[in-house]
């Protein structure tokens, strides 16, 4: 099986599907890489470190695509966008692509793969199970987002993190509050202790309380009925905004005695629940930063604009919709491994096999001959 990997063509995104070190597990699988050239310069991988573990360099995208059975990428924007238009005429009748698709968010992304005829996989659709781990992209994507939301966060406060202790006197640390206590919250947890702030972190679900102690973190503790709060997957559920609405009053005073804020509630495929209200801005003090991960899907922030720095009451508001892309070298390490793991669970002798048997293959595979296939996706698809 030929493999391809191209240059990503979305604005702003620095990260490559393949690197040079996973060349050797797929070709104990039967895979052979062709690598676009340059494909992985922006993130620090040049041409000649794909050369040295044996992929052959193609001059162009097209060329890839021709010869490529198997694509792997990291995102493919939907139509109507771009780089939407042009990723589609990146894929051809009889191909498998593997992808970043967002496919609960943007079905139509699906429909147009299932036109072209190209069989797609999506790796946000991995299932949340001890043998998908090791494939779960999601997750090491927001591990590198709630690192990096830390640090945007203290780049852009007047104040340093940590206590320090100086000829000028001691200086008060940062008050953290981190809302959602996902692989990005607890990320962002960590990294912000690391700096040396005091954390306190919120999340609907129950069972993060613990996991927010063992990172070294406050839990607190809104008297709230959450009802089913979690999905089978470990996701937080969405609520009604009558709950939205008690937990932002009882939210009000916790946001406003921080310095920093990181929201990262975020439910796949629906809009953001807003939990942080302008009128908390504007509670907060002059110079407090508000990093909003979910700005993707509308924000968790309600003065939030998406990839822009606002600043209301004082208050500096940051919406990044692709952190990752901005460390895209180890970001593109954890990304590869992750691909790399899932091909190799699909190929064996250079034959790829997508067994309706197999939980990983069913739950990730979207489209095939021509159809969209995925139960959840197809409900959107024809909504």
């Amino acid at each position: 099986m030929i493999a391809g990997v191209l240059t990503e063509t979305l604005p702003g995104e620095r990260r490559v599907a393949l690197t040079p070190a996973m060349l050797p597990a797929l070709a104990k699988a039967g895979v052979s890489v062709l690598v676009q050239s340059g494909a992985g310069a922006s993130a620090g991988y040049p041409d000649e470190a794909f050369a040295e573990k044996g992929a052959e360099l193609v001059a162009s995208a097209a060329d890839v695509v021709a010869r490529a059975e198997l694509l792997l990428r990291v995102r493919i924007s939907p139509p109507g966008t771009p780089s939407g238009e042009a990723d589609l005429t990146l894929t051809r009748s009889g191909q498998t692509v593997i992808a970043f698709l967002d496919p609960l968010g943007e079905p139509a992304l699906a429909s147009a793969l299932a036109a072209r005829g190209v069989t797609a996989l999506s790796m946000e659709l991995m299932p949340r199970i001890t043998r998908a781990q090791s494939m779960d992209a999601l997750s090491s994507m927001a591990t590198v987002a709630g690192y990096k939301a830390v640090l945007l966060a203290a780049s852009h406060l007047p104040r340093m993190f940590p206590m320090l202790t100086t000829a000028a006197g001691t200086i008060k640390p940062a008050r953290v509050f981190i809302v959602g206590a996902g692989v990005a919250g607890l990320q962002a947890i960590s990294t912000a202790r690391r700096l040396g702030a005091p954390v306190e972190a919120y999340d609907v679900r129950p069972a993060a309380k613990e996991q927010v102690q063992s990172v070294g973190a406050k839990f607190v503790e809104l008297p709230l009925e959450a009802g089913d709060a979690e999905d089978k997957g470990g996701y937080a559920k969405a609520q009604d905004e009558s709950f939205y609405r008690r937990q932002r009053e009882m939210m009000a005073k916790v946001v406003a005695g921080s310095d920093v804020v990181i929201t990262t509630a975020a439910i796949p495929g629906m809009r953001s629940p807003v939990l942080v209200t302008g009128e908390m801005v504007k509670g907060m003090a002059p110079g407090s930063v508000i990093v909003d991960l979910a700005a993707e899907r509308g924000g968790n922030c309600e003065l939030t604009k998406a990839d822009e720095l606002v600043v209301a009451h004082g208050v500096t508001i940051l919406g990044p919709t692709n952190l990752p892309a901005t460390v895209p070298y180890h970001a593109s390490q954890m990304y590869a491994k992750n691909i790399t793991t899932f091909v190799t669970h699909l190929v064996k002798d250079g034959v790829m096999t997508l067994s309706m048997d197999d939980e990983i293959a069913r739950e990730t595979l979207v489209t095939r001959d021509g159809q969209v296939v995925h139960e959840r996706v197809k409900s959107l698809v024809t909504a």
